[in-house]
């Protein structure tokens, strides 16, 4: 069975994310995670509408800023 380019591709980028994340404040992995739920959430209600991806990426970005622990 063949791995799509896609999902190697989307492996990778993962990977890239993840790697990056080590020296984030509290508050910067908050945005970025925020960011991310954002961007997924807005996929689904929007039927994958790349406005509604990026609107939601922006939202959950601000919201995940907010957040304090």
């Amino acid at each position: 069975m063949r791995t799509p380019k896609f999902a190697l591709a989307a492996l990778m980028v993962v990977a890239t994310t993840l790697g990056g994340c080590a020296n984030m404040t509290t508050q910067q992995k908050n945005t970025a995670i925020g960011a991310a739920v954002g961007a997924v959430g807005g996929a689904v209600l929007t039927g994958g509408s790349a406005l509604g991806t990026v609107g939601g990426a922006a939202v959950g970005g601000v919201i995940g800023n907010q957040v304090k622990q």
